[in-house]
């Protein structure tokens, strides 16, 4: 994948999870490397050869919780068959239910999809070794407190933690009391700059000469990717009607 030297946080926390087995918070900004802070010791401590769900990854949206699954897939590509799922609101939960049928090593899940599955008994998580709570300072501010309450309580008490968020709110610090048992604290300097290659730049133009403006930039670079944000739908709606009629 053309890893050749972890990032900060990796290094701090991938042999601390593959040498002990216990609780760890890791404090990182979004785009640090995470998941495969945690992703490589998790698949190095599942027994592809035990049919049960040995760890959950609790994640604030579908779209981290997809890109998590996708990665696990990729870190695990040459070693034993072990079974990822991937669970959130929007998709049909029949199909998901479906597929709980059969083994899932790991389940990554959003908090409120995960609870409807436990409360329709689709999901067991009484063999649950490692939890992962990633981003977990988003989901707080999501309004996931009280589903994060109840799915703990679904979890055997011997199991390990793995917290991992930007910041560490009081209610975090709750969670940290209530749940984890003496966890190692890992953090990457919070004034690190994340990206030093992005650079920054501001063009000051009335708001009719928006479209034009950015087309100029589209002129300059046929071969751009980028996400444009708009302040309002509408914005947003005669914008990419402007962009399309130029083709």
């Amino acid at each position: 994948m053309g890893f050749e030297t972890p990032s900060p946080i990796q290094a701090q926390a991938i042999p601390a999870l593959i040498e002990d087995a216990r609780d760890l918070i890791g404090l990182a900004q979004t785009g640090t490397g995470k998941t495969a802070a945690f992703g490589l010791p998790l698949l190095e401590r599942i027994d592809p050869d035990f049919p049960e769900t040995q760890a959950l990854i609790l994640a604030p949206t579908r779209e981290l919780g997809q890109q998590i699954g996708e990665q696990l897939d990729t870190f695990s590509k040459y070693l034993d068959r072990i079974n990822v799922l991937t669970v959130y609101g929007g998709a049909n939960i029949q199909t998901q239910m479906k597929a709980l049928k059969k083994p899932q090593h790991i389940i990554i899940a959003t908090p409120g999809r995960l609870i409807d599955l436990i409360n329709r008994r689709a999901i067991n998580l009484r063999f649950l070794e490692i939890l992962v709570l990633d981003e977990a300072d988003e989901m707080l501010n999501m309004g996931f407190k009280e589903a994060l309450d109840e799915i703990l309580t679904y979890t055997p008490k011997e199991k390990m933690t793995w917290l991992f968020s930007a910041t560490m709110p009081q209610e975090i610090r709750r969670i940290v009391d209530t749940y984890m048992h003496q966890p190692v604290e890992v953090k990457i300097d919070q004034k690190q700059t994340l990206n030093p290659n992005i650079e920054h730049q501001v063009v000051h133009v009335r708001h009719h000469q928006k479209g034009q403006a950015l087309r100029r930039f589209i002129d300059l670079d046929p071969e751009i990717r980028a996400v444009v944000f708009c302040r309002t739908k509408l914005d947003t709606q005669g914008l990419a009607e402007e962009l399309m009629k130029e083709g």
